[in-house]
């Protein structure tokens, strides 16, 4: 079988890490996705575990494809039998880029005549669409058709915890897991975001340290298919729960100027079930100190499209700089689209990766500090 799995933009490497620190298994990263080969255990483990993916596909065929005949036939050749059962409800959604077939309304349409034509012959009866959802993706690259089966529903960033009304543009959780895994960070050391908003960052912090699966909580629309046999998923599941660890001090402090945002952060948080390792508090992030060393910001800050006053906003960063170079052998990690940040802050980074946050193309700038000295000391609960 083979299995697609799609990233944010400029995050498929830290995707096809995480699989491979997960299965062991190589995978191929190309144009926002990354291929790997698996069985169906593989598709319900990355969905469960992957905390930086968007979606997990099965891949279910590809063809040249340059008119819609060509698409029909390329589609009606696919054993959607053995995915889709006989009540199924399709659904059909896609791209077209640089191919001759521009209209992606009138390919999906396309598309599911012809599913529906196959099915109906398999099944030798008519389809009523009256059962589980399937979701179909298709992809038409340079008149070359690729068709998928999305067996996650939800975008995978939707863990389940961020429910309520969080403001414009939040950082998505997928992209706030990578901000962390791209960091230096690790759960023997401080953590602080400065701006923590509505608390994705320190949550998914805490997911991580805990090593709480970040698909625990939610459904997929995999869980409802028919044709898989999926007798192996709440042993799956059970071994996710035996893992987590409940054991270790956290230190992970999350500020933010606005009450209403530290009280919506604590629901997050106590939603995900990380409230306890997460100090939440009120405060200007100019009153940000510490005694504690070797620690790690990773922060989010308001720049140009939120805060339209750039006089704030170099006020602001300048001051940001001035409470980093007061602390003790700690690392910043920045995300943001204000281009003079170095400036700003009075640090020249040391890495410079270009991230997006939705649509909007930033820069994760990464100050490092003096690599800490290795102690074999382990600090649980329990000391």
């Amino acid at each position: 079988m083979q299995i697609t799995v799609s990233a944010p933009s400029g995050l498929e490497g830290v995707v096809k890490r995480e699989i491979y620190k997960l299965t062991g298994l190589d995978s191929t990263a190309i144009n926002g996705r990354v291929e790997v080969s698996g069985d169906l255990k593989t598709v319900a483990l990355f969905n469960l575990h992957l905390r930086t993916a968007s979606r997990v596909f099965i891949k279910l065929g590809s063809f040249k494809a340059q008119t819609f005949d060509e698409l029909f036939d390329g589609v009606s050749l696919i054993d959607f039998e053995n995915y889709i059962d006989k009540k199924g409800k399709i659904e059909v959604y896609g791209s077209s880029i640089e191919s001759k077939l521009t209209s992606v309304q009138a390919c999906a349409s396309i598309i599911k005549k012809a599913i529906c034509k196959r099915l109906i012959s398999k099944y030798d009866t008519e389809l009523t669409e009256s059962g589980e959802r399937y979701k179909i993706e298709f992809i038409l690259r340079r008149d070359y058709c690729i068709i998928s089966l999305d067996t996650s529903g939800e975008s995978l960033n939707k863990r389940g915890y961020r429910k309520e009304l969080i403001g414009d543009a939040p950082l998505k959780e997928n992209v706030a897991a990578a901000l962390i895994l791209l960091s230096v960070w690790n759960k023997s050391r401080p953590l602080a975001d400065l701006f923590c908003g509505s608390g994705t960052i320190p949550i998914e912090g805490a997911l991580i340290a805990k090593n709480i699966a970040p698909g625990l909580y939610r459904d997929f629309d995999f869980l409802r298919y028919k044709k898989f046999d999926l007798s192996f998923w709440e042993d799956m599941k059970k071994n996710a729960i035996n893992s987590i660890d409940n054991e270790t001090e956290l230190k992970i402090y999350a500020f933010d100027i606005e009450e209403s945002q530290i009280r919506l952060a604590r629901k997050h948080a106590e939603k995900a079930g990380v409230l306890d390792a997460i100090h939440f508090q009120r405060a200007d992030m100019r009153e940000f100190s510490s005694r504690l060393k070797d620690g790690v910001i990773i922060t989010n800050p308001p720049y140009g499209e939120r805060l339209l006053d750039r006089k704030t906003i170099v006020s602001l960063y300048r001051d940001y700089g001035e409470v980093y170079s007061k602390l003790n052998n700690w690392s910043a990690y920045t995300l943001t689209s204000v281009t003079d940040f170095e400036r700003l802050f009075r640090k020249k980074a040391n890495k410079k990766r270009k991230i997006y946050n939705g649509k909007l193309e930033c820069n994760y700038f990464s100050v490092l500090g003096e690599k800490p000295e290795k102690t074999d000391k382990k600090f649980t609960k329990k000391d």
